[in-house]
């Protein structure tokens, strides 16, 4: 018998060491998170077709990307995302294998290898002024010439070597007081032409060889210029008056400068619009746009003009594409009668259309901004055509033979809020043949399984069983899951446009455009500023769909026309929306909720005035019952006051208004200016639960946490110290902290940070705050940490109190009973620079809390809260051990496992957001930038729940073991029983 429990403990300790070591993290990748790869608006687009080598597509993005697409399918072959600064000017394809980038306004030059993208060379040009970024690449480039590539900027014309990026000469402008707008490269000759001032027109001859000043000669003109200028090839120049009624051409012959001027009104009878040259580059030729018309005007050798042809509903121009020595082509879209017309002409020829096509493209989309056009050669020898469209909402679409061969949803690059939504809650009832099939796959799915664990499963096993383990699982289904892992990101990009995504791999579930200002002619550039939650049915989950409220404004312009959107969060459908008559500073979302469950908001706008929305009855009896509960506070940061405020009564205009209300300061903190400036404030979310107010201590002591929402975090910097590291001295720099109670305008904390600085990223939760910043005197990052405490709950730790009721723990809390509060803090070196700051958020708060980071490497860190506890010493005593306290050391420890984003980067990242699941044990975690990622982390481990990688086979094989085990005992102690009665 000791024989066979023998056996079976090896055959249990052989089991547990097979799970160990096929319990490997590389097949689990896909199960839980998702990433996502983005570019940006395209601003630039180089093709690159040759015989030889893949076909792509080179291009820069507003999201400052330098990227190459693969052409037949859109995907990324390569890309590189640049500083938040160093904005790409100017993109082109040189010697036939580097890609050259100018960028940082024409002060960074670099040359990338095409087929790979890894970088050549890199060129610092050095300027005294800022000015326009020019690149001027010859198109006649070859591999085996090294010719100049010129680059003005920074006030400096320079010439550089093509091959490694050697500055060869450099031209200063700074003291000419010139605006430079264009460069003509001739094999001999460089001519430089701009504007001094508004009328005076300059143009300088240099020698190519050495960029030596040959001759400079100017024009003055008679009127004021708009500043728009364009080059027509030949060395002739056209620009507007500043009244925009006169086009004018300037023409250059052997070093003199003339020119003709007629009027507008002359080209086209009804000019009442305002002119515009479109800066599409056309052999020969020039666009002018007059509101919705476009005129190609052909500037003759005499200099004179004349319009070739009228395009009316026009949305874009491409530039010129050479197709031979000398033939031309252009593309420009049509929008008429609901209908996108795509035409191609030759420059020389308008008798003919090379290219007419009629496309579909979702209306969601948008209308067409940019077009880029590119040609082949069909197999009967004739010239095919595909353009690149760069749409509205920032999308990327590539379209041949009159369909959309690819498209690429890069507005998701620019997500700039996020709220989330519950999916629908699953309906009961399910088919036979439905069930017949789930059990199938389970059958094939276990056994698969088993052959894994038992490790016999071949190579293609093993490819099945990670197919099955991505295929089957339910994180897609357009349900409700009872762990709450199946949700929708709802997220709102700068275009405006509202995208919903599924938690479980990222697809898109529904997308729509903000429609509301797009109705309006005036409005031409409409952007997203924030989305909330408006209705979230929990009565009614059955019957009644969630709904979003979406801000959008017509234009950076914070005085610019506001609408207001409200869409259903399951379908994206449109259910109101609302052209705003007043503008939008500030949206609160306040904790009441109607009958119908709507959320109450107050739109506070620059004018002073409290808006509440929904506009209902009802709505206002409830605000009217709440209105002496509703503060808040603002934040001038140019000004350093902090104030707060609550509403005095209804707005009186030329009636009575019961849904605006005037607000009246109820306190002021204005800091000194010449000593600090507000450089961060982070207050806590709205929406976080906490489980407990009591905490714990050493030794069984309990203390108070200082729980309320109505806490600011303020930081503060000397003037000198509020810009980049590095530009003020250690005696220079200061940073002050502030914990400011909203409601009272009370500092409840206040500590100096001397010889520090920021940037400043911080979070609030409960009730500590940490916040990161950079320590100019140790050359060194730092985290700290303050956790603030009710001292005036201290006593409630008398058993006979509790048991006599003589306690104050159900005694209401205000914010205007002045609190006994202490403070702890402790402060931490940290290697990294930090982008971004968030906390873990659970369902009931239980769970322990984590930190994620988002570092300067675009990745994201997750770091226990244990480790920035204040209460850390170097040597903890046994009780402190026992409660979790970690020894003292001056460094937050950086834990390669604790990369929530693996090998992965969130490149561009701008923020993190952090969703409770159902299941507390577990966080959802969203963080964007240019690229999107998505993950769920239990920060002490899922404690309550089976993971999706648990060995059900090996639970199966054990029990089975058990019973067989049970079963040879038996047979041997009844054996043995025998044996015992025979003697």
């Amino acid at each position: 018998m000791a024989m066979a429990i023998r056996v079976f403990l090896s055959f249990l300790l052989f089991l547990s060491l097979t799970n160990l070591a096929s319990s490997l993290y590389e097949d689990q990748v896909g199960l839980m998170d998702w990433h996502q790869q983005y570019i940006g608006k395209v601003k630039h687009a180089v093709f690159h077709t040759q015989k030889t080598g893949r076909k792509r597509v080179l291009v820069s993005t507003e999201e400052n990307v330098v990227a190459s697409l693969d052409l037949r399918h859109g995907e990324i072959f390569w890309r590189h995302v640049l500083g938040t600064n160093d904005v790409v000017d100017g993109i082109d394809i040189a010697l036939g294998k580097y890609v050259i980038t100018l960028s940082s306004g024409g002060s960074i030059l670099r040359a990338w290898n095409l087929p790979d993208g890894q970088m050549v060379w890199e060129s610092s040009l050095q300027g005294s002024k800022a000015s326009k970024s020019i690149l001027n690449i010859p198109k006649n480039l070859k591999s085996d010439k090294d010719d100049l590539i010129l680059v003005f900027g920074k006030g400096c014309l320079h010439a550089i070597s093509s091959i490694d990026g050697e500055v060869l000469w450099k031209k200063d402008f700074a003291g000419e007081s010139i605006e430079v707008s264009h460069i003509i490269q001739s094999p001999e000759v460089i001519y430089v032409a701009g504007f001094v001032g508004s009328s005076k027109f300059y143009v300088y001859e240099l020698d190519a060889k050495s960029g030596e000043l040959l001759k400079n000669n100017h024009i003055a003109l008679p009127f004021r210029t708009s500043g728009e200028s364009l080059y027509v090839p030949d060395d002739k120049f056209l620009v507007l008056d500043d009244a925009r009624s006169k086009i004018v051409t300037i023409n250059i012959n052997n070093g003199d400068i003339n020119y003709n001027q007629k009027q507008i009104s002359d080209l086209v009878k009804d000019s009442s619009g305002q002119a515009v040259i479109l800066p599409s580059r056309l052999p020969g030729l020039s666009a002018l746009k007059i509101n919705s018309q476009v005129l190609l005007i052909k500037v003759t050798n005499e200099g004179e003009l004349a319009v070739v042809d009228k395009i009316d509903n026009t949305a874009a121009f491409s530039n010129a594409l050479s197709i031979s020595e000398d033939q031309h082509v252009f593309a420009f879209v049509q929008y008429e009668d609901n209908k996108i017309h795509l035409s191609i002409k030759d420059v020389n020829d308008w008798s003919r259309d090379l290219l007419k096509e009629n496309l579909v493209i979702d209306h969601q989309r948008g209308n067409i901004e940019k077009i880029f056009i590119n040609n082949y050669v069909r197999t009967d020898r004739s010239h095919g055509f595909r353009a690149l469209m760069v749409m509205e909402d920032h999308s990327l679409l590539l379209v041949q033979q009159g369909e959309i061969v690819w498209s690429r949803e890069d507005g998701l690059a620019s997500v700039v809020d996020v709220t989330t939504s519950e999916l629908p809650v699953e309906k009961e009832g399910v088919s036979v043949a439905k069930v017949e099939q789930n059990l199938f796959e389970w059958l094939k799915g276990h056994v698969l399984k088993l052959k894994g664990t038992l490790m016999i499963a071949s190579p293609e096993d093993k490819i099945a069983i990670q197919k099955l383990r991505l295929g089957s699982s339910e994180k897609s289904k357009m349900t409700r899951d009872h762990n709450g892992f199946r949700k929708l990101l709802i997220v709102l990009t700068r275009a405006g446009k509202v995208f919903a995504l599924h938690t479980g791999d990222g697809h898109i579930v529904w997308s729509i455009t903000l429609n509301t200002l797009r109705k309006s002619e005036d409005c031409k550039h409409p952007v997203g500023l924030n989305i909330y939650q408006w209705q979230v049915p929990h009565h009614h989950a059955l019957d009644e769909n969630p709904s979003i409220l979406v801000i959008g404004r017509c234009g950076p312009s914070l005085s610019a026309p506001t609408a207001l959107s409200f869409l259903d969060a399951y379908t994206g459908k449109e259910l109101n929306s609302l052209s705003l008559a007043h503008t939008v500073a500030r949206v609160i979302p306040l904790p009441y909720t109607d009958s119908t469950e709507q959320r109450l908001h107050l739109i506070i706008d620059f004018n002073k005035h409290a808006h509440l929305y929904p506009r209902t009855p009802e709505a206002s009896e409830i605000l009217k019952h709440e209105f002496s509960n509703i503060y808040w506070y603002s934040v001038e940061a140019d000004n350093g006051v902090i104030r707060g405020h609550a509403l005095k009564s209804n707005c009186i205009h030329e009636v009575v208004d019961e849904y605006c209300f005037v607000f009246r300061d109820l306190w002021s903190i204005v800091f000194p200016s010449e000593s600090e400036k507000i450089i961060a404030t982070v207050t806590r979310k709205s929406n976080e639960v906490v489980h407990t107010q009591a905490k714990v201590m050493t030794d069984h002591d309990v203390m108070y946490k200082y729980i309320s929402k109505n806490i600011l975090f303020v930081a503060n910097a000397a003037p000198k110290a509020s810009g980049d590291i590095g530009t003020a001295t250690p005696e220079e720099a200061l940073l002050v902290i502030y914990i400011i109670d909203t409601v009272t305008g009370r500092i409840l904390h206040r500590m100096t940070h001397q010889g520090c600085q920021g940037p400043v990223h911080a979070v609030f939760s409960e009730n500590w705050v940490v916040y990161h910043y950079f320590n100019l005197r140790a050359h060194r990052h730092e985290m700290s940490v303050i956790e603030v405490y009710d001292q005036s709950r201290a006593d409630n730790k008398d058993i006979w109190k509790f048991l006599l009721g003589k306690h104050n723990l159900t005694s209401p809390i205000s914010s205007y009973y002045r609190p006994e509060i202490s403070a702890k803090s402790q402060s931490y070196f940290f290697t990294h620079s930090v982008k971004a700051i968030e906390v873990t958020s659970t369902a009931k708060g239980i769970t322990s809390k984590q930190l994620l980071i988002g570092t300067i490497g675009d990745q994201v860190l997750a770091v226990d809260k244990r480790f920035l506890d204040p209460r850390r010493t170097l040597n903890p005593s046994q009780a402190e051990k026992e409660e979790g306290i970690i020894p003292l050391t001056d460094s937050l420890p950086i834990i390669s496992q604790s990369y929530i984003t693996h090998s992965l980067k969130v490149e561009g990242l701008r923020g993190i957001v952090t969703v409770p699941a159902k299941l507390e044990s577990t966080s959802l975690v969203f963080a964007y930038g240019v690229d999107l990622f998505f993950t769920q982390i239990a920060p002490s481990r899922t404690y309550d729940s089976l993971t999706e990688d648990f060995n059900y086979a090996l639970l199966l094989l054990t029990i089975v073991a058990l019973v067989a085990a049970l079963f040879i005992t038996y047979v041997l102690s009844e054996r043995k029983d025998l044996q015992e009665k025979w003697r």
